[in-house]
């Protein structure tokens, strides 16, 4: 386990972003940003602040450890924007911000006289993310979403289970979210590309469901070509066999992929079962015998443990990897020897370790600083700095209920 590295310049030094998102996409998008040098002020309700600090395990002081995780790096600003002094100094902050980021249900922030139009207007090279369940248009628009509601609307739903059991959740985390997220970020690093080259800014918008649905392979080009609708396919998949989880003699699981012939005549050299070629040598064959096929696989993954079944496939070249617990990953030599968890530590809360940045960098690194900050703990430093507010007109913004 890392610490974190020391300070250096990072690529995005320099860059502001006003964070006015709550829960994990927009936040993600601009966590990662942080991570590599943009400086993240993120925009809170004053007294309760953003929704996801109370979303999971809470910590001595009172913000969750998935706050911790997803707000790194940022410093925090109480604001009401449903008040008018609230909305001016956004305004203001958005001025001087290169950067803003929320993800309201669709009409919110124009409601709030916060729109694009009105942000664009004091700040022309502004870039503006906007994430929402449904997009900025079509007849969805409005609903409300969530990660759960994107992988059902996108797709992705369908697709998980056994094939006949129920549609399940793919995997307990907010998939969606995170994948949100990454696009997210893409896009405001190709804008702020696009108003580096110009002094143009613009708007992107993320609808959560368009990202689930943009990673399901041929889905869509088959279906167009053949009518084809894939349905849940449990561990493994209509395309290649053997290629699923496997139980081992110890009671863990590995999975093994076996996408071509050459790959399967590799397993049957490690099993010792050379006639399996014979018999089921190519896709058509084992597809064709896909029941019979796993069962032997599994019949000989049982008899040892699964460190062995992963070092036998291993030294064979058969893909093979252990279907890890978070406490295999903690003791995990190559989670270790890659750095993939950091410990940093928490005001009032202690250490707390977290996965660590990526993308890896080799000349500019990004680095975590520190985790989820308190809620408000920048406000004043912020107001002061940023926008010249004297102590007494933030006393009364703080009387007023603002911050």
């Amino acid at each position: 386990m890392t610490s974190a590295p020391p300070a250096s310049p990072r690529p995005l030094d320099g860059v502001r972003i006003l964070d006015a998102a709550s829960f994990i996409a927009g936040p993600f998008a601009t966590a990662i940003l942080a991570e590599f040098g943009a400086e993240v002020i993120k925009v809170e309700q004053p007294g309760g602040g953003d929704p996801f600090r109370r979303f999971g395990t809470p910590t001595a002081r009172g913000d969750s450890l998935a706050f911790l995780s997803e707000a790194r790096n940022k410093r925090s600003v109480t604001l009401d924007l449903r008040k008018a002094s609230g909305v001016r100094i956004f305004k203001a902050l958005a001025a001087k911000s290169h950067v803003v980021c929320e993800n309201f249900r669709p009409g919110t922030m124009e409601r709030w006289g916060l729109g694009w139009a009105e942000l664009r207007a004091v700040n022309p090279a502004l870039v503006m993310l906007r994430v929402s369940g449904y997009g900025q248009t079509g007849p969805y628009a409005d609903r409300p979403g969530f990660a759960r509601i994107a992988h059902a609307v996108g797709g992705l739903t369908h697709l998980a289970g056994m094939p006949d059991g129920p549609p399940v959740t793919p995997g307990s985390t907010s998939l969606g979210d995170y994948m949100s997220g990454l696009f997210g970020a893409v896009g405001i690093l190709m804008a702020l590309r696009h108003a580096e080259r110009t002094g143009e800014g613009q708007e992107i918008d993320i609808a959560l469901y368009e990202s689930v649905f943009r990673v399901l392979d041929e889905l869509a080009p088959r279906y167009a070509a053949e009518g084809t609708v894939r349905g849940r396919e449990g561990a493994g998949t209509i395309n290649a066999c053997p290629h699923g989880h496997f139980p081992c003699g110890d009671g863990a699981w590995v999975a093994i992929a076996c996408t071509s012939d050459k790959m399967f005549a590799r397993l049957a050299d490690v099993m010792q079962r050379p006639d399996l070629v014979d018999a089921y040598g190519t896709t058509a064959e084992r597809l064709a015998h896909r029941a019979t096929v796993d069962d032997l696989v599994e019949a000989w993954t049982r008899t040892m443990p699964r460190d062995e079944v992963v070092r036998i496939c291993t030294e064979g070249h058969v893909p093979c990897g252990a279907i890890n617990t978070i406490a295999d990953i903690f003791d995990d030599p190559h989670f270790a020897a890659r750095g993939n968890l950091v410990r940093v530590l928490a005001e009032e809360v202690g250490p707390v370790t977290l996965p660590n940045v990526l993308p890896r960098m080799s000349a500019t690194p990004g680095r975590i600083d520190h985790p989820g900050p308190a809620l408000g703990a920048d406000t004043d430093a912020v107001l002061e700095d940023l926008l010249g507010l004297s102590e007494a007109e933030r006393a009364t913004l703080r009387g007023d209920g603002v911050i």
